[in-house]
């Protein structure tokens, strides 16, 4: 089993920063790829952005893609999301997962683990 425990969110304006924690319960966090995911109020889940086991692979969304970094420390059981740039559309409340395999990141049923999510407001 899993804990995951997001923080970070909070009320930005567009253009600010924002970085999302993601703490991992698991002794064998690197044994685990982790992803964030959002969901916007009225829309399903997306995929935000991915990062394998040892953090030398990243994946992300385009619609973030150059704007967003998604950075895991093993030492520390976290894994992070850092948004720059931030736009009205990137409302939404973010949700971290663990997944054990890195070959196909991006759907939500190749993860086992979720966290509750933090919810991030970008006022424009």
């Amino acid at each position: 089993q899993v804990q995951l425990a997001e923080s970070g969110g909070g009320l930005v304006q567009a253009g600010d920063s924002l970085t999302l924690s993601c703490a991992a319960s698991a002794r064998t966090f690197r044994s685990y790829a982790m992803g964030w995911f959002r969901q916007a109020p009225g829309k399903q889940r997306e995929f935000v952005a991915a990062i394998s086991r040892s953090g030398d692979v990243t994946l992300y969304a385009d619609s973030v893609k150059g704007r967003f970094t998604i950075s895991r420390g093993n030492a520390k059981n976290t894994v992070y999301l850092q948004m720059n740039s931030m736009k009205p559309e990137d409302t939404a409340v973010y949700i971290c997962a663990a997944e054990t395999d890195f070959s196909d990141p991006t759907p939500e049923t190749t993860y086992d683990y979720w966290g509750q999510g933090t919810r991030v407001t970008v006022s424009s």
